[in-house]
């Protein structure tokens, strides 16, 4: 909310969340669909790892460190595009369906959509808007802003120290998590930057939704799948492998990138 706030909302940023959510709905649409896909990722656990990035903790502090803030709309239009889908259909596929038909409930999708951290941040900054009041809040907000994206890598830190302690091959990988991590580090960048070139973005702005799509898989996945009580372990390791990997990954994005960038959009 401080970040949207201080940039304010823009077309760049509605197009980017719609970037992101259509993206990852038409993936999930097409994982699902067709059996060699699905063959390889056959549950939503590994499919919801393999799409929703960390667009939040890890995201958007690395935008604010590589690019400039001229892309922070879209930066935090992808974040939320992500995070929207992710606590809006998570909940929706991974929940008990009901014993008399496979519809999950209507209430529980709405419960999921009110309960959003993206949707609570909309409505406090339309509110803000509402009353008048979005420039001094903005202002307000964003100190501590900044000091929750500079926390939110312990946040990471924390979390993937818990899962190293655990007492499962933390890196013992099965086939299905390899393509799940497949998916997430190479394959969804790839498509993103593809939209990004359909779209005629420019570098910084393509830039923005492919170090985005670039990010390891989201905790999310893990507070979903342990809420449900749905192949948390899976998760688990999608999570810690994704954010091991990228490490070398969102750096050979970085790079290529720029690379584009000298042989395009300079040509």
């Amino acid at each position: 909310m401080g970040l949207l706030l201080k940039e304010g909302i823009d077309i760049n940023l509605i197009k980017s969340a719609i970037l992101a959510f259509s993206i990852i709905g038409f993936l999930l649409i097409l994982i699902n669909i067709f059996p060699i896909f699905k063959n390889r990722l056959p549950n939503y656990s590994l499919q919801l790892a393999g799409l929703i990035g960390n667009t939040s903790f890890l995201g958007i502090p690395i935008a604010i460190a590589l690019l400039p803030s001229k892309t922070i709309n879209f930066t935090i239009g992808f974040d939320l595009g992500t995070t929207l889908f992710a606590w809006i259909f998570g909940p929706f596929f991974l929940q008990k369906k009901s014993q008399k038909n496979n519809i999950p409930y209507i209430k529980g999708l709405l419960n999921a959509l009110i309960n959003s951290p993206a949707s609570r941040g909309i409505i406090g900054v339309l509110l803000a808007y509402l009353f008048q009041i979005d420039g001094a809040l903005g202002n307000y907000l964003w100190v501590p802003a900044r000091i929750v994206i500079a926390l939110a890598i312990i946040t990471v830190g924390t979390r993937l120290g818990l899962i190293t302690n655990q007492k499962d091959k933390i890196l013992d990988l099965n086939e299905e998590i390899k393509f799940s991590i497949l998916l997430k580090l190479f394959i969804l960048p790839f498509i993103i930057f593809l939209a990004s070139k359909f779209l005629n973005f420019d570098f910084y702005q393509s830039a923005a939704v492919i170090l985005q799509a670039g990010t390891p898989t989201a905790i999310s996945t893990i507070l979903m799948a342990e809420a449900y009580g749905v192949r948390q372990k899976i998760a688990s390791k999608i999570l810690f492998s994704t954010t091991l990997i990228s490490i070398v990954t969102i750096p050979l994005l970085t790079i290529c990138i720029k690379a584009v960038n000298e042989t395009t959009y300079k040509g």
